[in-house]
């Protein structure tokens, strides 16, 4: 493995990863030096290599949130769209209060899958 932030989500993570490797007497090697938990000084390049992962990845967590408010703010950033139109949405609500059709007979009826159905049904139920 070349890079620390590839291991693990944070450094507590990684230490408890790289532990758990160490005592199955596995070597790991970090941008080309071996990391050895009972040296001092391989403790402590784990550990800075560690820090500057998880600031790395903070530093790509903030960017990324600030990007999609900006985006927000401009109505450029609005999901995915429904797969149903509101049109296709009413009428299967209708198929459905009838009581005429199984969840899956609605699902092909609209060409959709019964996840959808089932979302848009439980939706309809929280709208309410």
């Amino acid at each position: 493995m070349t890079k620390l932030d590839r291991l693990a989500r944070s450094l507590p993570d990684a230490r408890d990863i790289a532990d758990e490797l160490t005592t199955k007497g596995v070597a790991l090697s970090l941008g080309g030096s071996v990391y050895d938990p009972n040296d001092a000084v391989g403790r402590l390049l784990f550990n800075v290599l560690g820090m500057v992962a998880e600031f790395e990845a903070d530093l790509i967590r903030l960017r990324t949130r600030e990007g999609m408010a900006i985006a927000r703010s401009k109505g450029k950033l609005k999901g995915k769209k429904p797969k149903l139109s509101p049109s296709q949405r009413k009428h299967l609500l209708t198929l459905h209060a009838a009581g005429e059709h199984t969840q899956a007979e609605l699902a092909e009826l609209f060409n959709v899958s019964r996840t959808t159905i089932y979302r848009e049904l439980r939706r309809t139920t929280t709208d309410t």
